[in-house]
Formats: structure tokens, C-alpha cells, sequence
């Protein structure tokens, strides 16, 4: 192992390369220098040219950083990602056909890396089945240039599944905290561990090189075995950078280091608006024991909620990143967590969810259609892409959808047991056709998926009928509010029934007094 500079790690990268990044959303355990290094190159001297960039997370703080310092004319090619959000230049090029962009199920590109790793063919998954990803719809591509076919549907025992072509790295940039005089890398102040033994086996199954990100350096033998996430063995490089922090937000948090927990009631509170009160009505939602799935946007507001109700420790919540327990991270530190039970990697997190794990999952939806299908990745002229959506959407039990029912200037003030609309949004979400489909309504209702939508003014259902109006808010008015701001009619249930009124005032609900003396349910060889 050899001990280079972040200059000499971006001279490694040759033109055409694959380059597979570590690391998730906003700097989380993201190589930063050495993605920072190749753009300076770039435009120092114009090489690299045309790399292709995968990375299963978005990368980016959504500006200059992450992956938007590859957009730049010449210097990316091809980018295969979850999500370009992150890195909103990404997302103008692949609008301007100027690149070939792909977005793919996070969870997908994650064992991806594993089956690459193992010289497996390829992977095999439902993941994405009846949705944008599907090559019967658009196979995942964000923009005209990209013509080659990622993904294939197939027949396999009378099932259909969707295989994933592998691809070949040439180069892997990863992120560590430590390593050791023989490259072995430990990740003990990181916010998540990601992929990065996976990705490092899978380089060098290709044949790629391994160049690692640390904070310092550690004499030989003095780690102690098992916290070495990636072995040196798999490690050709690594770049020290001092200065390195644990997201793009945040020097050092020890609560998303795991190395301390915090009390409940050190946790933020939100105000109670309109995203709080979609936080609570989801937070209805929960039972005791149940395993969760807090998508990032306005549900993250959730986990403030089970802890501002005391009722946190009574459930398992869990983000795709591989936290489980605790309380996930908001805003821009979203994927990271306190007080977590568990970190694992992130391939095993999705193993989990694909299999069916989560009980309940709450995720947000930007337009909704009238049979309950659900668009996040591509609307309103924007590239988004799908991160974890279709993993975590098509394999919970019970989907919760959480949004605001107009965008665009939306204020809503609430008070008294009731809600009043301060200020409509301008754009409506729920409307009649789709630019693509992220979550299929009809292909839930045929599993037999519990599907919800929870805004701030009214709860709708999936039924045979489509979407149907369960609840409104106290103090909204059914035709002129909710009806009138959607695109579309939704069937009305002769049970419509109003909103819980302790949504709308200030003190807390007491959710947990519901929550005493239960439990989750036993396996039925334990009862």
C-alpha cells in the first residue's frame, strides 16, 4: 500500500475509465478530495476525459460538491446512479442530452456491487418491476444519449424478474477514518459504512485500483481486527486528508459516530406547520415493535416525533443506509442517525428490505394519480432520479406516502384542534397522468400492499376504485380545499371521518399512553 497525494490519485484516473465512488447523499462518508482532485485536473489539463461515474447514492450537497464536479463538458460521459438530485448540475446536463444518465434502485446497485465482486453474471431482482426502471418503460434512462440496455426483463421459473448487467470498474475511490502502515481501513467516526468492502472486492475482481480517503494514519498492527471495514489486502492507495468531515454539513456529531447516545429530549422539535403535522399523522401510524423505514423529505420529520412522544424506543426505525434504531438524521445529514441499535452495510440493509423485513414504511410522493401510483423520479422539467424508493416502496407491507397536497407557497396554520390554509400552493400534486411511474398502485393492490397517503389536510386510501378520501382536517372545506385542489376526483368514503384533532394543537399527543402494555407479537413457535 502506498501513501499518495490527492493529485496523484486523480493522475491514476485514465480517459474512458469506470470510476465507482463510496459514500452516500450529503458527504457522508463521500471521498470529497479525491472527486475534488479529478476536477481540478480536468481543468487544469482537460484529462480525464469521458469517465463514466457510479455511485448507488447520490452524491452531492446540492451544489458544487459531490458528483456536480464532474459536470463539466468532456470530462463525464456516462453517470449510473440512484439519484442525481443531490447534484443538480448532473441533473442540467443529463436534461441537455449532454451525457448519458442513468437512475437505478439504490438497493439494486448495491448488491450489484456484491454479485460484480462474488464474477456472478449479473443480479436478479423484482426490484422495479412496473416501474420507470422496467425496460418496458424506460429501463431507468434520464436522458436521449443513453441508448445501451441496463437492465433486461426476463422469465425465471415461471416469474418475472429483472436482471442487472454488471459493469466493469477501473478505478474505486472510498472513504475511511483510519488506515494502517498496510492499508488496512477502519471507519470509526464515519455516519455509515456503505458498501465500501464490496466495492473494494469488486474493483479488484476487475482488475480496478482501490484508493482510499482517511483522516489519519495508524502504526502497523494497532487496529484492532475487527474494526477494519476493508481489509488491506484490497487496498493499492490512500490519500490522508486531516481536515476530513464526517458529512458535508457536519465537522463531527459522536451521536452519528455511534459513540454516544443522546437523551429523547435533546432531540430538535419542529414547529408544528403543515410538515409536522404530515409527520404526526404518519407517526399514527406506528404499533409497537413495528420495523420502519423513514425515507428522507418531509418523513423524516417522524423519528422527531416518536422521540418528542416518548415512544421511540418502542419501535425500530431504520434508513436504507444500513442505521437501524435510533432516530434517522434530517435535512441535508439525512441518512445518517443517533442512538442507533445497529450500523450494518448497506447491501445487507436492502437484503432486508427486499425480503419483506419492514412492517411499515413511510416514504414521500411528489405527484399521486388517481390509482394511487406515485411519481418522485422525473416531473416539472427536473431530473430526480429513484434512490431507495422502489426498493423500500414495492417490499414493505404497509406503504405510507407523506406530502403537502399543493406545493409552491403552501402556509398552513394550525391551532385549536383545527387547520386553516394561510396560503395555497401553487402546484397540484395529485393529478391524472404521470411522467413516470416510481410506485405502481395497480401492482400493489395485486400483492396486497396496505397503501396510504397522508397530507396535511386529508388521508387518502387505495382501494379497488383507486384513491379514495378517508379523512380531512377539522376546519377544511371537503369540495372548495381538497377536492378542488386536485387534478382528479377521488372516490369519497361514505365513512369520511375528520382528522384526529390533537394533530392541530401544540402540546404533545400522548401517543405513547397507546403504546403501554404492548408489545410486537411473537413468532407463533415462541407463543
Amino acid at each position: 500500500m502506498k501513501v499518495i497525494t490527492t493529485e496523484q490519485a486523480a493522475g491514476l484516473v485514465r480517459d474512458g475509465d469506470t470510476v465507482l465512488i463510496g459514500g452516500s447523499g450529503s458527504g457522508h462518508a463521500v471521498p470529497e478530495g479525491l472527486i475534488e482532485a479529478v476536477e481540478r485536473r480536468f481543468l487544469e489539463s482537460g484529462a480525464p476525459r469521458a469517465i463514466t461515474s457510479i455511485h448507488p447514492v447520490g452524491l452531492g450537497d446540492r451544489g458544487e460538491r459531490g458528483a456536480s464536479r464532474f459536470a463539466h463538458d468532456g470530462l463525464l460521459k456516462r453517470i449510473v446512479c440512484g439519484t442525481v438530485v443531490d447534484a443538480p448540475k448532473i441533473a442540467a446536463m443529463a436534461s441537455r442530452n449532454e451525457i448519458e444518465a442513468y437512475t437505478l434502485p439504490q438497493g439494486a446497485l448495491s448488491q450489484l456491487i456484491r454479485e460484480i465482486a462474488a464474477g456472478r453474471p449479473g443480479l436478479i431482482s423484482h426490484v422495479g418491476l412496473h416501474t420507470f426502471v422496467d425496460p418496458r418503460q424506460s429501463g431507468g434512462r434520464q436522458s436521449g444519449r443513453s441508448t445501451e440496455d441496463l437492465v433486461e426483463h426476463i422469465e425465471l421459473k415461471g416469474r418475472e424478474w429483472l436482471f442487472y448487467k454488471p459493469f466493469h470498474i477501473d478505478v474505486a475511490f472510498l472513504r475511511g477514518t483510519t488506515a494502517d502502515e498496510d492499508g488496512n481501513i477502519s471507519m470509526e467516526q464515519e455516519a455509515v459504512f456503505g458498501e465500501m468492502l464490496s466495492m473494494a472486492q469488486a474493483a479488484r475482481r476487475c482488475g480496478g485500483l482501490v484508493i482510499v480517503q482517511v483522516k489519519r494514519l495508524a502504526r502497523r498492527g494497532t487496529l484492532p481486527g475487527k474494526t477494519v471495514k476493508i481489509p488491506g489486502m484490497l487496498v493499492d492507495a490512500v490519500v490522508v486528508m486531516p481536515d476530513q468531515k464526517q458529512t458535508y454539513q457536519t465537522f463531527y456529531d459522536p451521536a452519528f459516530a455511534g459513540e454516544m447516545r443522546i437523551p429523547l429530549d435533546s432531540f430538535p422539535s419542529l414547529a408544528l406547520d403543515e410538515r409536522k403535522i404530515v409527520a404526526r399523522r404518519c407517526a399514527m401510524e406506528l404499533a409497537p415493535g413495528a420495523i420502519c423505514n423513514v425515507g428522507s423529505g418531509i418523513c423524516t420529520g417522524i423519528g422527531l416525533v416518536a422521540a418528542e412522544e416518548a415512544i421511540l424506543d418502542a419501535i425500530t426505525l431504520t434508513n436504507e443506509q444500513g442505521i437501524i434504531g435510533g432516530a434517522p438524521a434530517s435535512g441535508l445529514d439525512a441518512g445518517a442517525g443517533r442512538n442507533y441499535a445497529a450500523m450494518i452495510d448497506q447491501p445487507y440493509q436492502f437484503d432486508f428490505y427486499d425480503g419483506g423485513g419492514l412492517d411499515i414504511a413511510f416514504l414521500s410522493a411528489v405527484e399521486v394519480d388517481a390509482q394511487g401510483s406515485v411519481n418522485i423520479s422525473r416531473f416539472a422539467g427536473r431530473i430526480v432520479g429513484i434512490g431507495g424508493f422502489v426498493n423500500i416502496s414495492q417490499n414493505a407491507r404497509k406503504m405510507v406516502f407523506g406530502g403537502t397536497l399543493t406545493a409552491g407557497g403552501l402556509k398552513a396554520a394550525a391551532g385549536g384542534g383545527r387547520l386553516t390554509i394561510v396560503n395555497e400552493g401553487k402546484h397540484r400534486k395529485f393529478v391524472p397522468e404521470l411522467e413516470q411511474i416510481s410506485y405502481s398502485g395497480r401492482y400493489a393492490r395485486e400483492r396486497g400492499q396496505i397503501t396510504l397517503f397522508v397530507t396535511e389536510r386529508a388521508v387518502f386510501q387505495t382501494s379497488d376504485h383507486g384513491l379514495e378520501l378517508i379523512e380531512i382536517a377539522p376546519g377544511i372545506d371537503l369540495e372548495a380545499q381538497v377536492l378542488g385542489q386536485m387534478n382528479f376526483r377521488p372516490r369519497v368514503s361514505d365513512k369520511l371521518k375528520l382528522m384526529d384533532a390533537r394533530l392541530f394543537r401544540p402540546e404533545r399527543m400522548g401517543l405513547d399512553a397507546q403504546f403501554v402494555g404492548k408489545q410486537r407479537a411473537l413468532h407463533p413457535r415462541l407463543t
